[in-house]
C-alpha cells in the first residue's frame, strides 16, 4: 500500500513540479535582435507567407508542419482507466509527445476533443490538417475508433494512426514471425487462439492474417464468449473475425487445447496453468494484458519450458512495446510527406523489427540489459527500446514502403544521407540516463549512503530499492532515520541501517574495532596513532569507504551534508587510487542538446599541471568508454591553437603535445575556446585541421577548477540541464560525491553511476 501512495505522490509531483506538464514549445530560431523579430515576424514573415500562398508545398520548406504530429484523443479509453475524459487523458498525449521527441525527434501538439460525437471529432480534426504532417490518434474506445480513422485516412492527405489498435499488432506481429521461425511453424498452418476482441485484438488478429494466418484457424474470445456467426450481439468489426468452424459454445479452455499461438490483449490472470499445458508443443504465448499479463512470467515457465513468452513488461523477456514502432513509423512518413500510413508500411515496420532482432545486438544494448551477448532466440524475439539501430532501421524502412505504393510526395534519393540524417537525431536524445539505470537494474549491486539521516537520501534509497538499482545501505542515527521513515510515510523494509557512531549489537561493535585496526594499519606510518584511527572510523564517510574496501557493500554515494573534501580525503585514505594514478579527479555529465558532454576536473584539483591534465583526460577517457561513447576530447582555455600566450595556454599546448605522444590514436585537440568545439561550420572555416572538425566534442578538458566550476554551474543553472555528478575519478573502488542541494533524482543516477562502476569493477 505504502508502495503505491508513493508512486502516487512522486507521479503527482513529477507532473506538478516546476513548469507543470511534460512539454513545451521552444524557438528554433534566433530571437535576441530586432533584426530578428522583424524577420520572425512582421514584416519579413510576409515574405514565406506569400511563397507558400503561391506553393502550398512550401509549407514544409517554411514552417515546423513537417515535422509536427498532432496527438488527438477524447479520453474514452485511456490506458486501463477507460472512459475518464478529454482533460484526464491529458497527461497521457504529454506523455506521447515526450516518446516522439525522445526516440524519433518529432514534435508534437497533443490535443483533447470534448466530444464523443464521431461526425464532430472527425470535423475537427479535417480542419486542423494544413497545422501538421501527421495525426496520431490516442485513446479512442471502439468501436468509434475504427470509423474516426478509416474517415480521417480517406478525408486528409497527411498520415493517419490509430496507435491503440496498431502499434501493438506491429509489434506483436514482428515478434510473432520470429517466434514462428524458432519453433519452424508456419503462419499459415497455426491455430491462433485471441483473448480479447477490442481495438487492438481486432487490429493485431488483421495484420497477422495479412502475414499469411488463415482465419479458419483463428479463434477469438470477447467477454461473453467465442466471436462466432451464431451470435446477436457482435458490435463493431467483431464479426470480422467470427469462425464457425466449432460450435458456438466452445470455452477459451476448449479452443486452446492443442493452439500453438496464445495472444492476450485483455484482462489479467485469465490462461490458467491447465489451459497453457493443453496447448501445442513450442507453443507461443503473447500475455500482453498490462500490467498483470493473463498469465505471469513465472506461472507460464512453472508449467512448461518449451514455451515462447512475451508480455508487455519491461521487467521480463521479449517486451512488446509500442514504443518500438510509432515513433519510427511516423519518422519514415514524415520524411517523404507521405499521404498515409499504409498497410504496405507497417507491414514493412513488421519485417524490419523481425530482421532486426536476428542481427549482433550492439554492445551498448548488451550492457544496458547486463548480458554478455543477446543473441536471436527464445528470450529475444524482439528488438530491445534500447537499441539505437531502431530509428535508422524502421524509419527508412517505412519511408521505402511510402515511395514503392506511391504515396510518397517527397521520395529520399540518397539513403546513406538519409541514414546520416537519422543518426544526427540520434544526438538530440539523451540515452545515457536510461542507459545508466537499466545497466544498473541488471545487476544491482550494494551501495552505502553515508548521510541516510537526509530526507532526501531516503526518498533515494526508496526508489533505488523499489527500482531494483540497488540494494542501499543506511548509515546514520538509527532511531532518527526510522522516525524519518516513518514520519514521511516512505516504504524501505527490509532496510540495513547502522550507526558506526553507536553501535546497536556486539557484532557491529567488533566490526567497528575491527575496521580502526584496518585504517590503524594503513596509516599507521602516515602521522595517525591508533586512538585517532578508531576514532575517524566511527565517522559516516570513513566507515562507508571502509565497507567497500572490506567488500561488505560495493561503492559508497556521500557528501550530502559534509564538504567535497570530508569526502574525498576518506575514500583516499582507506580506498586509495588505482594503479598508476597520481591524481583523483572529478567529472560532471550534462544531458545537452549536444547529446552528453562529460566535463573535468570540475572538483578536485585547484590548478593541474601539463601532466596532470593529461591524467585527466586519459580518466575522463576510460570512464566515457564505459558507457560505450567514443571519447572526442577538446582542452579548453582563452587561446585558439597558439592566437595567445599565457600560463593555461602553454600548459594546454603542453598537455595536447603529451596526450598525442601517449595516446596516438585518441581523438584529441586544443588549445581551443569553449564555443568551437560545438560550432563546426566556424571550427571547418578556420581550423580545417582540428581533429574535432567532424564530430565536435563530448569531453571538455579545462585547464583549472576555477574555469570549470564556473562553467559547469553557469551552464547548468542558465540552460537548466540535468546532470549527474560529480562521479570521481581514479580510485581504486567506486566513491562517489554529492553536490550540496542535491535532488532526489541527481542522488538516484549518482546511486546508478555507482553500480555501473561497481559492476565494471567486479
Amino acid at each position: 500500500m505504502n508502495q503505491k501512495k508513493n508512486l502516487r505522490e512522486d507521479a503527482l509531483h513529477y507532473h506538478a513540479k516546476g513548469r507543470p506538464g511534460k512539454i513545451e514549445v521552444i524557438p528554433s530560431k534566433e530571437t535576441a535582435t530586432q533584426r530578428d523579430l522583424t524577420l520572425a515576424y512582421s514584416p519579413g514573415v510576409a515574405e514565406p507567407c506569400l511563397e507558400i500562398a503561391n506553393n502550398p508545398d512550401d509549407v514544409y520548406k517554411y514552417t515546423a508542419k513537417g515535422n509536427l504530429v498532432a496527438v488527438i484523443s477524447n479520453g474514452t479509453a485511456v490506458l486501463g482507466l477507460g472512459d475518464i475524459g478529454a482533460a484526464a487523458g491529458k497527461p497521457v498525449m504529454e506523455g506521447k509527445g515526450l516518446l516522439f521527441k525522445i526516440y524519433a525527434d518529432i514534435d508534437v501538439f497533443d490535443i483533447e476533443l470534448d466530444t464523443t460525437n464521431v461526425d464532430e471529432f472527425v470535423r475537427t480534426v479535417k480542419i486542423l490538417e494544413p497545422t501538421f504532417g501527421g495525426v496520431n490518434l490516442e485513446d479512442i474506445s471502439a468501436p468509434a475508433c475504427f470509423e474516426i480513422e478509416e474517415r480521417l485516412k480517406a478525408e486528409l492527405n497527411i498520415p493517419v494512426m490509430h496507435d491503440d489498435q496498431h502499434g501493438t499488432a506491429i509489434i506483436s506481429a514482428a515478434a510473432l514471425l520470429n517466434a514462428l521461425e524458432l519453433v519452424e511453424k508456419d503462419i499459415a498452418q497455426v491455430k491462433i487462439v485471441v483473448n480479447g476482441a477490442g481495438a487492438s485484438a481486432i487490429s493485431c488478429t488483421r495484420l497477422y492474417n495479412s502475414l499469411g494466418a488463415n482465419k479458419d484457424n483463428i479463434f477469438m474470445f470477447d467477454s461473453k464468449g467465442l466471436i462466432h456467426p451464431d451470435r446477436d450481439n457482435l458490435d463493431g468489426k467483431k464479426r470480422e473475425f467470427a469462425n464457425g468452424t466449432v460450435s458456438a459454445e466452445t470455452s477459451l479452455s476448449d479452443a486452446l487445447t492443442g493452439a500453438d499461438v496464445f495472444i492476450g490483449l485483455s484482462r489479467g490472470n485469465t490462461l490458467k496453468k491447465e489451459m497453457l499445458a493443453s496447448m501445442a508443443k513450442d507453443c507461443v504465448v503473447f500475455a500482453m494484458a498490462n500490467p498483470t499479463p493473463e498469465i505471469s512470467y513465472e506461472d507460464a515457465m512453472s508449467t512448461r519450458t518449451d514455451l515462447i513468452f512475451a508480455t508487455g513488461r519491461s521487467d521480463y523477456p521479449n517486451q512488446v512495446n509500442n514504443v518500438l514502432g510509432f515513433p519510427y513509423i511516423f519518422r519514415g512518413a514524415l520524411d517523404v510527406r507521405s499521404k498515409v500510413i499504409n498497410e504496405e508500411m507497417k507491414l514493412a515496420a513488421v519485417r524490419a523489427l523481425a530482421d532486426l532482432a536476428k542481427k549482433p545486438v550492439p554492445d551498448v544494448v548488451n550492457m544496458a540489459y547486463g548480458k554478455e551477448n543477446i543473441i536471436f532466440g527464445r528470450e529475444y524475439i524482439i528488438p530491445k527500446p534500447v537499441d539505437p539501430r531502431l530509428l535508422t532501421t524502421v524509419a527508412p524502412a517505412v519511408a521505402k514502403a511510402a515511395m514503392e505504393t506511391g504515396v510518397a510526395k517527397m521520395p529520399i534519393l540518397d539513403w546513406d544521407a538519409y541514414e546520416t540524417q537519422l543518426s544526427k537525431r540520434l544526438g538530440l536524445d539523451n540515452t545515457l540516463t536510461r542507459w545508466i539505470i537499466n545497466k544498473a537494474k541488471s545487476n544491482p549491486k550494494r551501495v552505502v549512503l553515508a548521510d541516510a539521516e537526509n530526507l532526501t537520501v531516503l526518498k533515494a534509497a526508496q526508489q533505488v530499492q523499489e527500482e531494483g538499482i540497488a540494494i542501499p545501505i543506511l548509515l546514520g542515527n538509527v532511531q532518527k532515520i526510522k522516525n524519518l521513515i516513518a514520519e514521511n510515510q516512505l516504504n524501505l523494509p527490509d532496510i540495513t541501517i547502522v550507526n558506526p557512531y553507536e553501535p546497536q549489537s556486539e557484532a557491529e561493535k567488533e566490526r567497528i574495532i575491527h575496521y580502526g585496526d584496518l585504517f590503524f594499519d594503513k596509516r599507521k606510518r602516515k602521522g595517525y596513532n591508533k586512538a585517532e584511527a578508531h576514532d575517524l572510523i566511527r565517522r559516516r564517510n570513513y566507515f562507508g569507504c571502509m565497507m567497500v574496501e572490506t567488500g561488505e557493500a560495493d561503492a559508497m554515494v556521500g557528501g550530502m551534508t559534509r564538504n567535497y573534501p570530508d569526502t574525498i580525503r576518506p575514500a583516499l585514505q582507506t580506498i586509495g587510487r588505482q594503479s598508476g594514478v597520481k591524481k583523483v579527479s572529478g567529472m560532471y555529465i550534462l544531458m545537452s542538446r549536444f547529446g552528453p558532454l562529460f566535463l573535468t576536473d570540475t572538483s578536485v584539483n585547484f590548478n593541474p599541471t601539463a601532466d596532470e591534465i593529461v591524467e585527466i583526460a586519459e580518466l575522463a577517457a576510460k570512464e566515457v568508454e564505459k558507457f560505450n561513447i567514443k571519447p572526442r576530447i577538446a582542452l579548453l582555455t582563452y587561446s585558439n591553437f597558439g592566437s595567445a600566450d599565457g600560463d593555461d595556454a602553454i600548459k594546454m599546448r603542453k598537455a595536447l603535445k603529451l596526450l598525442k605522444e601517449r595516446n596516438p590514436t585518441m581523438v584529441v585537440d586544443g588549445e581551443m575556446q569553449a564555443h568551437l568545439p560545438f560550432n563546426l561550420d566556424l571550427l571547418q572555416e578556420n581550423h580545417p585541421f582540428c581533429d574535432l572538425v567532424e564530430g565536435g566534442a563530448n569531453i571538455l578538458v579545462f585547464p583549472n577548477l576555477s574555469a570549470s566550476n564556473i562553467a559547469y554551474n553557469l551552464v547548468k543553472e542558465v540552460a537548466n540541464i540535468e546532470k549527474i555528478g560529480p562521479v570521481l575519478l581514479g580510485l581504486k573502488k567506486p566513491i562517489h560525491v554529492l553536490q550540496l542541494g542535491s535532488t532526489t533524482r541527481e542522488i538516484v543516477n549518482m546511486v546508478a553511476i555507482a553500480v555501473v562502476d561497481a559492476q565494471m569493477n567486479k
